[in-house]
């Protein structure tokens, strides 16, 4: 018992710090932009600080309401969120920001639906592959039903087009049907031909090729297509191990495009150097520990996969982050939860982090 509650502790302080450096980093990157942009330089800090503050509101709700109850409402949740889906990709109910839609903007605030669509993903199949446990080798029980809704959302996220999220939500999909025990064979060959699909639609479309092309060599074209990867990598080589101390960074000054959201972490390798971004792999390593401890000590096959599917949300957005500010990923646009400024993705991460510690209070008691 004094393990799990050491464990449970932990993932709860650990996403606590990891919001505690994000609103300090938010701040010390956006102040300059916000000065610009709006003749405010705490604008980002103050909805940040709002964001977090609604957030643990949400944390607190959903830690004390029985995570078992989401069963009931799965199907309205999943129908909720596909709805959402379809209504911002029309115009004038979602917002278009460049060539994407998005967006839908409420009294100044903008809501991601992808977001949501990722924890409506992740509750459906823990309910439904709890439900076919007995025949989860089946292709027509076991595979078909969940590749199909998987294959549903995917496409209603590419159409806004966010191709990232869409292949972050096929990851998560991937990881739980493969943590159920659907045949490996069924896995392996989807997965084949999902990959053979993600690169026709990569070759297809002009920027999705010129993101790969820029991968491979960024420093081609290090004032266009580079740009970007290429003032992450100065932020990270000018921090060196101690970094150039907190808010002395310069590549946040008009050089490094959105520090405070996709490349929060480059500010961090230039500010609080080495040491820094060594001290967020460690976060992130220990919360998604203690969030696999907590997943397997759920007192029921529902909760696991909840638990499991958040957990691989937070670690699968961490990777796709971590990869791409450091060159080691094609540039996609993708946040560091609990890090990176954003009010969906931390109000959602929140509320998934509520339902975690609700999963951790209803242990099975032998183990």
């Amino acid at each position: 018992m004094e393990d799990s509650r050491f464990v449970n502790n932990l993932f709860f302080f650990t996403v606590l710090i990891l919001m505690g450096i994000g609103i300090v980093m938010v701040f010390s990157s956006s102040s300059l932009i916000a000065v610009k942009r709006y003749d405010d330089g705490y604008y980002f800090l103050k909805k940040q600080a709002f964001f977090a503050f609604a957030g643990i509101i949400l944390l607190l709700r959903f830690m004390r309401l029985d995570y078992r109850l989401l069963r009931d409402k799965v199907y309205p949740i999943l129908g909720v969120s596909l709805v959402l889906l379809i209504l911002v990709l029309i115009p004038g109910i979602g917002v278009k920001v460049g060539h994407a839609r998005r967006w839908f903007r409420i009294y100044g605030f903008s809501f991601q639906p992808a977001e949501l669509a990722k924890l409506a993903i992740i509750i459906f199949l823990a309910y439904s592959l709890e439900k076919k446990e007995k025949h989860i080798k089946s292709f027509s029980i076991g595979f078909l039903p969940h590749i199909a809704l998987a294959g549903l959302l995917f496409c209603l996220i590419l159409l806004q087009p966010d191709f990232g999220t869409a292949v972050m939500i096929a990851l998560i999909v991937f990881v739980l049907l493969f943590a159920a025990g659907v045949r490996t064979s069924y896995l392996v060959g989807t997965g084949t031909v999902a990959a053979c699909g993600f690169l026709m639609l990569i070759l297809c479309t002009g920027y999705r090729l010129k993101r790969l092309l820029t991968f491979l060599d960024p420093w081609s074209n290090p004032r266009g297509a580079g740009y970007q990867i290429t003032q992450s990598l100065l932020a990270f080589g000018s921090g060196g191990f101690w970094g150039m101390g907190l808010g002395n960074g310069r590549q946040k000054l008009f050089y490094l495009p959105e520090p405070h959201t996709d490349f929060i972490l480059s500010v961090i390798g230039e500010e609080l150097g080495l040491i820094g971004i060594f001290a967020i792999l460690v976060l992130f390593f220990l919360l998604l520990n203690s969030g696999i401890m907590i997943s397997l000590k759920a007192r029921d096959l529902f909760g696991t996969y909840l638990g499991l599917g958040i957990t691989s949300l937070i670690g699968i957005e961490a990777v796709i982050n971590m990869g791409v500010v450091m060159g080691l990923l094609p540039t996609k646009g993708s946040t560091l939860p609990f890090v990176s400024y954003g009010g969906t993705s931390l109000v959602i991460k929140l509320m998934c982090v509520g339902i975690m510690l609700n999963i951790a209070s209803h242990e099975r008691r032998n183990l």
